[in-house]
């Protein structure tokens, strides 16, 4: 299955629909995003916690905001049936614009800007940049609007970054969620890849990527039962 027709295979049952936040768990790891979103396997850092009082921040609904032609949304639940995906944006600017899109409840016309926060600093990966464009395509979907440009917040460097969503981010982000569906479907949780960046994953101790680099597990638990012998 390639990107392009992704749209017209995935399974519309909301209850099969694919979590934004796993996009990032996939790119990271995709062992990581089997067992977290495959085997339900959870553990926390300081990374995540750190994360995730970033994010509740973000999401907090006390904290609404109106200046002048812009008002903010926090925590707007999102999906996409196109693309069979849902979940929570931290944060969506609505700009006053003649070229905008109605709002329901607002007077006049507007452009969105989804804004997802991250706590440390821009990655080399895609990671960041597919998880906020998941995000800008449901709500094109949702408010049937064009959405351009979005933007990340980085805590590490205390500023946006801006993010174009182009044809060619697009087309990532539906080649991975086709991928993330493949695996879904079977429930078939990949092979580890160990890098360096597996001593920083909260879900080390679970994954053991140690041991699971062993071809023959077999093998392995055998050699080391006869050590201890």
């Amino acid at each position: 299955m390639t990107g392009a027709d992704l749209g017209a295979n995935i399974n519309t049952n909301e209850d099969n629909f694919l979590p934004i936040s796993a996009i990032q768990h996939f790119v990271f790891c995709k062992r990581q995003w089997g067992l977290i979103h495959i085997e339900n396997q959870w553990a926390d850092n300081l990374r995540t916690i750190e994360g995730e009082i970033l994010h509740a921040k973000a999401h907090d609904p006390f904290l609404r905001e109106t200046r002048g032609d812009k008002f903010i949304s926090r925590g707007m639940p999102v999906k996409c049936a196109q693309l069979g995906i849902f979940g929570v944006c931290d944060i969506v600017e609505f700009v006053k614009d003649s070229h905008g899109v109605e709002v329901f409840g607002r007077d006049g016309t507007y452009n969105v800007f989804p804004i997802e926060y991250k706590r440390g600093a821009p990655k080399e990966n895609p990671a960041d940049r597919l998880q906020l464009a998941a995000q800008a395509l449901c709500l094109e979907e949702m408010l049937c609007c064009k959405i351009p440009l979005a933007y990340l917040y980085y805590g590490e460097i205390k500023h946006r970054v801006a993010v174009e969503i182009d044809a060619d981010l697009r087309l990532q982000l539906t080649n991975v969620l086709s991928e993330m569906r493949g695996y879904y479907d079977r429930k078939h949780v990949p092979k580890v890849k160990r890098s360096k960046s597996c001593n920083a994953c909260s879900l080390n101790e679970i994954c053991l990527p140690v041991l699971m680099k062993n071809t023959n597990i077999r093998q392995y638990i055998n050699s080391h039962i006869n050590e201890a012998e």
